[in-house]
């Protein structure tokens, strides 16, 4: 007489190539994960750094003193300059361009640059403003006697990296580099997120401090914010 027995599987006597394949997905993700997670915040570190302690910076900005540094020059348009913007008429607006050779001497020697300059144009004055991070200046030409008064006035570091901060008078390449920083914030974010998913089961704080994260920036906007 033949006896049929039944031999149950524990999970743990799967076929070695069904486990492989289980463990290889989750390895595959995990990897990935890392990965991202590193190579963001790579990307990230020095910029991480710069926009949080210019953070602090600027969250007591009415603590810190600033000295700014004013200096102011009279001088003349020679002849030469004086005649080319003879030529501009009087009533140009924002897109009539600075003449080659105002625009050469101001170059040359008071150290302005015209790059992405607006000019304003009158009748009887070019005025040209100069803004820019932790500084500010203006130049201003007389259109009838060729009298230049130049402007420039620093106010120091902290203003300049603040102004980094906030991307004031930083240019185009400045705002290219704040998108591309905080598109890599968001993919170091993320992947932290789907990080912190994997090890959650191993580490019951994880949600519980992820909740606090949210939980206190919400209470201080609701009840604490006026």
């Amino acid at each position: 007489m033949t006896v049929a027995t039944s031999i149950s599987r524990s999970p743990a006597d799967k076929p070695p190539k069904a486990r492989g394949r289980k463990r290889g997905i989750s390895a595959f993700w995990m990897k990935q994960f890392h990965t991202w997670h590193w190579l963001s915040s790579a990307v990230c570190l020095v910029g991480m750094l710069l926009f949080a302690i210019t953070g602090i910076t600027l969250n007591h900005s009415s603590s810190i003193e600033a000295d700014p540094q004013v200096e102011s020059v009279e001088t003349v348009l020679p002849e030469t300059a004086m005649a080319a913007l003879g030529t501009v008429p009087e009533d140009s607006d924002a897109d009539t361009p600075i003449p080659h050779a105002v625009a050469e001497w101001l170059s040359n020697d008071l150290d302005i640059s015209l790059a992405g300059r607006t000019p304003e144009w009158s009748a009887d004055e070019l005025y040209i403003p100069l803004p820019r991070a932790g500084g500010d200046g203006w130049v201003a030409i007389d259109r009838m006697s060729g009298d230049v008064l130049y402007e420039d006035t620093d106010r120091g570091w902290i203003s300049y990296f603040n102004d980094l901060h906030k991307g004031r008078d930083t240019g185009t390449a400045w705002s290219w580099f704040i998108d591309i920083f905080a598109g890599a914030c968001v993919v170091f974010s993320l992947t932290g997120f789907l990080l912190l998913q994997l090890h959650a089961r191993r580490r019951p704080m994880t949600w519980p401090t992820v909740g606090l994260g949210v939980i206190i920036p919400v209470f201080l906007m609701i009840f604490l914010m006026h």
